[in-house]
C-alpha cells in the first residue's frame, strides 16, 4: 500500500471563543478507507456558534458534548486523493462530499463518501448536510399532499426546510423572518414571505396562507419562540421543533396543546433510521440539485480563506442578517503519494 506524506491544516477551538488554524498529519488508508482533500467546508451559523461561544445551559445535552478543545464543522467536499486496499467505489479524483470537519484532509470509510454528480458544483454538494438536518424535521412533520407549512427563521436550515417541504407536497409554504436578505433567498426557492417577529407573524402568515398552517417549523433555535409557534399553528396541527436550542429550561407549553389537540415533536441530526440518514439523504439532495429542483443559487454568501477563520466566527456571531452560507476554501493544498 503507498504511503501519504501530507501535511494538513484544520481549524479547532482552543477554549471558548478562540479560534485556530493548527497542522495536522493526516494518516495513511486503512483496508477499505480513502483519503480526501477537501475543496471546501461549510460553517453552520446555528451550531458552531453556540459551540464557539459557549451559548447553551448548564446540564444540557450540549454541555455533555462540548469539550475544548473542540474539533468544529460537519459539511465537506472535495476530492478523493487516494484509496486503501479493497477500495473499488472510488478513486483519485473522484467528486465527493462527507460529514467532516473543517480540515484540509480526511480519512474515511467508503460508506461515508457519497460521489457529486458532474451537474452539482462542489460548493453546492456541501449544502446536503444541513439540508439531511432540515429533512429529519420535514419527515417529523409527516407532510401529505396540498398541506401549509410555516417556518419561523430563515437561516440556513430554514432555507433547506423551505425546499424540501416545497418538493414534498406542501402546496403553500410561508418563510417567516425579520431580516429581509434571508427573506428574498426563500422567495427564491418558491416560498411566501412575512417579514415579522415570530410573535407578531400570526396575521400575515393567516393572510398569507388563507388560514392557519397546518404545520410549524421552528428553525431558529430560539427558546421563545415555541410560545408564538403554538399560538398560531392550525387546530390538531403539529409543530416542529427543528431548531435545537440551548437553552431548553426557557421553552415552556401554552394551553394551545391541550385545548387544540397539537401535536409537538422534536427533530435533530442525530434521530438517523433505515428511511432517513446521510447516504439517503444525500442521494436524494444530490439527485434534486442535479435536476434543477431544489435551488441553491444565492445561498453561499461569503468565502474565507481557512487563515481568517476568525473573521468569518466574528461575522457568524455578530451578524445575524447578511450572511448564509460561510465558506472556507482550502484550495486544494495536497501533498506527495510514495
Amino acid at each position: 500500500m503507498n504511503t501519504l506524506q501530507l501535511t494538513g491544516r484544520r481549524l479547532i477551538f482552543p477554549h471558548v471563543k478562540s479560534v485556530v488554524l493548527e497542522p495536522f498529519t493526516p494518516a495513511s488508508p486503512q483496508a477499505g478507507e480513502v483519503v480526501v482533500e477537501t475543496a471546501c467546508t461549510l460553517l453552520s451559523t446555528g451550531t458552531e456558534t453556540i459551540v464557539y461561544n459557549r451559548k447553551f445551559d448548564a446540564d444540557t445535552h450540549w454541555d455533555k458534548w462540548v469539550r475544548y478543545p473542540f474539533l468544529p464543522g460537519y459539511a465537506a467536499a472535495g476530492r478523493v486523493l487516494a484509496t486503501g486496499r479493497d477500495v473499488t467505489q472510488f478513486k483519485p479524483g473522484d467528486r465527493v462530499a462527507w460529514r467532516g470537519g473543517h480540515a484540509s484532509h480526511a480519512v474515511l470509510g467508503v460508506g461515508d463518501l457519497y460521489l457529486v454528480p458532474d451537474q452539482v458544483k462542489l460548493d453546492e454538494a456541501v449544502w446536503f448536510a444541513l439540508a439531511k438536518i432540515a429533512g429529519h424535521g420535514v419527515r417529523a412533520a409527516r407532510l401529505v399532499l396540498g398541506d401549509t407549512i410555516a417556518v419561523i427563521g430563515a437561516g440556513p436550515i430554514g432555507q433547506m426546510a423551505i425546499r424540501w417541504a416545497l418538493i414534498n407536497g406542501a402546496t403553500k409554504v410561508v418563510s417567516v423572518d425579520v431580516a429581509e436578505p434571508r427573506l428574498r433567498l426563500a422567495a427564491s426557492a418558491g416560498a411566501l414571505v412575512v417579514r415579522s417577529t415570530a410573535d407578531e407573524a400570526g396575521p400575515a402568515i393567516e393572510k398569507a396562507l388563507g388560514g392557519r398552517p397546518r404545520v410549524v417549523i421552528d428553525s431558529t433555535g430560539n427558546a421563545l419562540v415555541l410560545k408564538a409557534a403554538l399560538g398560531w399553528v392550525a387546530m390538531e396541527g403539529t409543530v416542529v421543533l427543528l431548531g435545537d436550542t440551548g437553552s431548553p429550561g426557557s421553552q415552556t407549553l401554552t394551553g394551545d396543546v391541550v385545548t387544540r389537540g397539537l401535536t409537538l415533536v422534536g427533530a435533530h441530526d442525530s434521530r438517523d433510521s433505515k428511511e432517513w440518514n446521510n447516504a439517503i439523504a444525500a442521494d436524494r439532495f444530490l439527485a434534486c440539485v442535479s435536476r434543477g429542483r431544489f435551488p441553491l443559487a444565492g445561498l453561499n454568501t461569503h468565502h474565507f480563506p481557512p487563515e481568517q477563520c476568525k473573521a468569518a466566527y466574528t461575522l457568524a456571531t455578530e451578524d445575524r442578517v447578511n450572511p448564509m452560507g460561510l465558506l472556507f476554501d482550502w484550495n486544494f493544498t495536497g501533498g506527495t503519494v510514495q
